[in-house]
């Protein structure tokens, strides 16, 4: 009877914190697609503020759409070899490099980004365009990559693997693409995950990167709140959860699918020598 108490009082203090994360997200996006948000549903539901957020930020969308992607073709180029020479290499020299890696996710994003102007500020061409934007980006995001690579490779025997490849003549390229990387798959999935939805949302460095001609879509989202009447802020709150929550849940389901992929591995065979010793002594 002790037990079943406290399990519903478990029950219902997550269902009021998951109603307390929960409940202010569905009304933000209710307010985004209702006539008048103090009037709420009686108002009447429309599309009207969403095609307003189009026309007023779609540049800001498509420009944060180019620069993830543009980030992810180069943490793919940069990070996936990068993890591969760390995890051959190993020793204290790889864990040191490693760390200086990860240690813009330590640093704040405004500190980033205000090292990034100090130096290369003086470039104004370079200054005003979205590839400084994009810098900051695999700054940050490229720590993410390298770590999910490497936890694959550290879990696997790729060194067996190339070193058999190896010896039935296969050079260092024909090893790495055809056996280091369909191995590291799971880990490049999960980082271009992570990576383009780092760099989709991410706002402090971005805010302090940004011009008047490179804002991005969480940049415009902080402008629309600022400038602009709830209902439109609202249905841009809208539109960007249409963009990250798809990456979001394929992250999800791809976590899973990795877990269940090493569980497979790490059962053991059934053991087939038993059956053919007790027919043996038969």
């Amino acid at each position: 009877m002790k037990r079943r108490w406290l399990f519903n009082v478990q029950l219902i203090f997550t269902l009021l914190v998951c109603a307390f994360l929960i409940v202010p997200v569905i009304m933000s996006a209710l307010a985004g697609v209702t006539e008048n948000f103090f009037f709420g549903l009686k108002s009447g539901l429309t599309l009207r503020w969403i095609g307003e957020v189009w026309g007023l930020y779609a540049d800001t969308i498509f420009l944060s759409l180019l620069i993830a992607v543009v980030c992810l073709c180069v943490n793919l180029v940069i990070g996936v070899p990068a993890a591969y020479v760390l995890a051959r290499q190993g020793g204290r020299t790889a864990r040191f490099i490693e760390e200086i890696i990860v240690l813009p996710v330590a640093v704040p994003g405004l500190a980033i980004a205000l090292a990034l102007i100090i130096m290369y500020g003086g470039f104004r061409d370079f200054r005003s365009s979205w590839a400084f934007i994009l810098v900051g980006h695999v700054l940050y995001t490229l720590p993410f990559m390298v770590r999910s690579v490497l936890a694959v490779l550290s879990s696997t025997n790729f060194r067996e693997l190339e070193e058999g490849a190896a010896s039935l003549g296969a050079s260092f390229w024909q090893r790495f693409y055809t056996v280091v990387l369909p191995n590291v798959k799971p880990g490049i999935l999960a980082g271009s995950l992570m990576v383009l939805t780092l760099s989709v949302g991410e706002f402090n460095l971005t805010w302090m990167l940004h011009t008047p001609v490179t804002k991005t879509l969480p940049v415009g989202l902080a402008d629309s709140y600022a400038s602009m009447r709830l209902e439109i802020a609202s249905a841009y709150t809208l539109v960007f959860f249409v963009m990250i929550v798809p990456l979001l849940v394929a992250m999800q389901l791809l976590s899973r699918e990795n877990r269940q992929i090493k569980k497979t591995k790490e059962e053991p065979l059934p053991d087939l020598e038993q059956p053919a010793l007790r027919r043996t002594e038969t």
